[in-house]
């Protein structure tokens, strides 16, 4: 499937790579999860978070984090508070260094805390965009908030795109460990 346009394929995409997701968490070995991650030897990975993230834990709060972004910024300007997506002084040039301090924020936090603050962060965003029509999330211009791009957008981002994010970062760590 490519990149949902549609409610239904939105709410498919982000169950399925959500259930595909928890799926290669579960299949990781003790081993896997006790090996630091480490991408620095391959080339091709020059993207900061390939640096950034250390374990599991530390995806699934990234994921976790984004998240609160999505259902904080929605529920605001539903609200009537004007509020953009990136929380001040960061924007798309600079959400990297937000990545950072959500990082930073979350080290003492442990693995079992992290997957039950996906579980109910996922199940959270997934009902909001229950509430939504299929109008409201993939036609432009509906809500002024959004601006140039579609509420329904912003949704794939935060879940069926950024599961699959995580499943290749998890996916290059398992192919890391089993070449040691």
């Amino acid at each position: 499937m490519g990149r949902p346009t549609t409610k239904t394929d939105l709410l498919t995409a982000a169950s399925e790579n959500y259930e595909k997701l928890n799926a290669l968490i579960d299949g990781l070995t003790e081993e896997e999860l006790a090996t630091p991650f480490d991408f620095s030897s391959d080339e091709k990975k020059k993207e900061a978070h390939w640096k950034r993230d250390k374990n599991l834990r530390d995806v699934l709060i990234h994921l976790y984090e984004w998240h609160q972004l999505l259902l904080s910024w929605i529920q605001a300007n539903q609200n009537g508070e004007e509020k953009p997506f990136l929380p001040r002084p960061y924007n798309w040039k600079t959400y990297g260094e937000l990545n950072k301090v959500f990082w930073s924020k979350h080290q003492n936090t442990s693995l079992d805390e992290a997957k039950n603050m996906l579980r109910q962060s996922h199940a959270e965003v997934m009902k909001l965009a229950e509430t939504f029509s299929n109008e409201e999330l993939f036609s432009k211009g509906v809500y002024s908030w959004v601006g140039g791009s579609t509420l329904g957008s912003y949704f794939v981002s935060n879940t069926s795109s950024h599961y699959d994010w995580a499943m290749k970062k998890l996916k290059a760590h398992r192919k890391n460990c089993a070449g040691r």
